[in-house]
């Protein structure tokens, strides 16, 4: 499960922005209400869901791009050479394409929490770490820092938590994360935090290849036909043929098929392929993470997949959408609400809800957003003048 991400000088991403999955402690009765929107883990409770809004080109987007760059580098770092170039930009303006971008993920796995963090240029590796909390107290792990000097032995330090640690690290280039050679050569710490960001942290639903889909579906074919049927669909019957062609089968004629790819609407397509992932993350407690969710999706669509989490055991989602029916204080914590907005450098910020204290429970989530009080919106001057001007 996810706690806490931290992002810096990332394309729109200039200072440190927090996403935080720590539920808060206010026991107000909205919260108490909504307590399933939350599960608890080590004493502390941990939000299921987080939303995400803010206007078209705030950065929202780019906030999912960059976990989804981090999750790249723990997988795939390994595979670099020396000419690799690292497929990001940092934050364009003053000066900040001279710094380092970070990225920090705090998460849980087996009861210990883990923080693991590393900076980069876009062409090496400048510092990583990686702490957990075995007993309590925050441990090193092994810590990583180009800056210490030109030698192995000066750039790493490591506790005794993994087995022959040099030796990893004279097989680790600049390109290359520890965390990513130490998974491959077979280290216990490392491969279990491998196995974390790749199977238990999915980033959204046509990422799957075909046997993953096949799989899937052999595995929760009868759960997708209620879900599809509470979805309000007609889908009565599924079939998979060979060569991964899937076959529909509707109430008003059971006998005939419709090609899932050709002959339903894109919003049906959608709804299937999400919830053949979000099936599997619900029932084994993972992390989905994706970008505008309602895609093709009616809002009560939307609304329906986020509840399928919160009755979950300890599943998450972070996503970001323009559906404004979330925000409801009736269905949404504070804390589970959050808004990007552009600043006037050009940067993005990130806050919740909860960081209003002025905002009462009783007051219009959705009513307040769209008049502008948390920013996080367009404005547009669409005044007769100056729309005549741009059709003229």
């Amino acid at each position: 499960m996810i706690l806490e991400v931290r992002l810096s000088n990332f394309f729109s991403i200039k200072e440190e922005i927090v996403l935080d999955m720590r539920a808060s402690d206010s026991n107000s009765k909205k919260n108490l209400d909504l307590l399933d929107n939350t599960f608890k883990c080590n004493d502390e409770r941990i939000l299921k869901s987080a939303v995400i809004y803010g206007a078209n080109a705030s950065g929202k987007s780019n906030i999912i791009k960059a976990i989804r760059f981090c999750r790249s580098m723990v997988l795939s770092s390994h595979l670099n050479n020396e000419n690799t170039v690292f497929d990001f930009s940092p934050f364009k303006f003053d000066e900040y394409n001279k710094k380092e971008s970070y990225f920090l993920v705090k998460f849980i796995i087996n009861d210990i929490e883990y923080e693991y963090s590393f900076s980069l240029t876009n062409t090496e590796i400048v510092r990583e770490e990686l702490y957990y909390y075995p007993n309590g107290r925050r441990a090193k792990i092994f810590a990583r820092n180009k800056k210490n000097g030109k030698e192995k032995n000066k750039i790493y330090s490591f506790s005794s938590a993994i087995h022959k640690p040099m030796d990893v690290a004279e097989n680790t280039s600049r390109k290359t994360l520890y965390i990513s050679r130490a998974s491959q050569l077979d280290r216990e710490i490392p491969k279990m935090i491998f196995s974390f960001f790749s199977n238990s942290f999915i980033l959204d639903y046509p990422t799957l290849n075909d046997k993953e889909i096949e799989n899937l579906y052999n595995q929760n074919r009868e759960h997708l036909l209620k879900a599809l049927n509470m979805a309000d669909s007609d889908i009565v019957d599924i079939s998979l043929k060979e060569g991964l062609f899937f076959k529909t089968f509707h109430k008003a004629n059971k006998d005939v098929q419709f090609d899932l790819m050709s002959e339903e609407s894109k919003g049906t397509q959608v709804l299937f392929s999400l919830m053949l992932v979000v099936i599997d993350i619900v029932k084994n407690n993972k992390v989905l993470l994706i970008d505008e969710i309602e895609t093709s999706l009616h809002s009560k669509i939307v609304e329906y997949i986020v509840e399928l989490f919160h009755v979950s055991s300890s599943a998450q989602i972070i996503f970001t959408t323009h559906n404004t029916s979330l925000l409801n204080l009736n269905k949404l914590r504070k804390d589970q609400i959050y808004f990007v907005n552009k600043k006037e450098d050009g940067s993005s910020d990130l806050y919740s809800l909860f960081d209003y204290k002025d905002f009462r429970d009783n007051m219009n989530v959705e009513k307040a957003y769209l008049q502008g009080r948390f920013d996080a919106i367009p404005y547009i001057d669409s005044s007769l003048e100056n729309l005549r001007s741009i059709v003229k």
